[in-house]
């Protein structure tokens, strides 16, 4: 049982410094005019492995209902949705300057 006891320890310490590095990861939020005058939220600054970061842009997409992708460690989302995206991210744990 001991052996249990000390991988839920260990569990627990490895979450607790996901959320320490996600508060100190600086996030820049910004919006790109692209083909045909299209509009593109990109995140950028992320720190984090990438299958997290696809994690993460596969929250972001579903919770502003939108499509988007990752592209070298940034997300790009369609649309301009720099007046959300911030506050998800920030519920994240996430320090962010738009």
């Amino acid at each position: 049982m001991s052996n249990d006891d000390s991988i839920d320890d260990l569990l627990d310490e490895l979450d607790s410094h996901g959320d320490l590095e996600a508060a100190e990861q600086l996030l820049s939020i910004r919006m790109e005019k692209r083909r045909y005058g299209k509009p593109v939220t990109i995140v950028e600054g992320f720190d984090l492995p990438k299958a997290e970061v696809k994690s993460i842009a596969s929250d972001l997409k579903s919770s502003v209902g939108t499509g988007g992708t990752v592209d070298e460690g940034r997300i790009e989302l369609q649309g301009d949705h720099r007046d959300r995206v911030p506050d998800l991210l920030r519920e994240r744990g996430f320090d962010v300057e738009a």
